[in-house]
C-alpha cells in the first residue's frame, strides 16, 4: 500500500514495530532501520543495485529478516519542489514493490539528505574511501529519521 502522507504512513502502520528508510541510487540503496518503537535511525546497509528483481529480493530478505513494518522511500524531489526523472523512478520502483509486499510505503522528500549524510560523515573525520562505502546507507538514515520524527510529531 503506498501511502500519500506521513499522516496516512501512520494511520496504516501498527502500533510499534521497526521501519526501513530506503535512499534508492540509479547504482545502490542505502538501508537504515528504526527501533520497534521507532524513535532512532540507525543505517544498516548498502545495496548495489543489480535489476528489481534482485534489489526486492535483497530489501525482502530485510522486511522478513528485521521484521519491519512499513518503508519510507526518500524522494528526490528537484529544489523547487517539482519532480523530475529520478522522482519518478523512485515513485515507480515503489509501485513495483507494492506488488511484492502488504507494507506500507510512504515517501519522504530527500533534498538535502545526501549533503547533510556527506557534512556528518566529514565531521566525524570519516575518509574519503569510507564515507564513499557508507554515504547512502547514512543518507537512508537521515531520510528515515526525519519520517521518525514527523512520526512521532503526529503522536502529539
Amino acid at each position: 500500500m503506498i501511502c500519500a502522507s506521513a499522516e496516512e504512513f501512520a494511520a496504516a502502520l501498527p502500533r510499534h514495530g521497526a521501519v526501513a528508510g530506503l535512499d534508492l541510487g540509479t547504482k545502490t540503496i542505502g538501508v537504515a532501520v528504526s527501533d520497534g518503537l521507532r524513535s532512532v535511525s540507525t543505517p544498516l546497509e548498502t545495496i548495489r543495485r543489480v535489476k528489481f528483481t534482485a534489489d526486492a529480493a535483497a530489501l525482502l530478505a530485510i522486511v522478513a529478516k528485521r521484521d519491519i513494518q512499513g518503508l519510507v522511500l526518500g524522494l528526490p524531489l528537484n529544489m523547487d519542489g517539482t519532480e523530475g526523472p529520478r522522482a519518478q523512478s523512485t515513485r515507480a520502483f515503489a509501485r513495483n514493490l507494492e506488488r511484492l509486499t502488504q507494507i506500507p510505503i510512504a515517501f519522504w522528500d530527500e533534498r538535502l539528505s545526501t549533503v547533510a549524510a556527506e557534512r556528518a560523515l566529514l565531521e566525524a573525520d570519516t575518509t574519503r574511501k569510507r564515507r564513499s562505502e557508507v554515504i547512502d546507507h547514512v543518507a537512508a538514515g537521515i531520510i528515515l529519521q526525519g519520517m521518525l520524527d514527523r512520526l512521532a510529531f503526529l503522536k502529539g
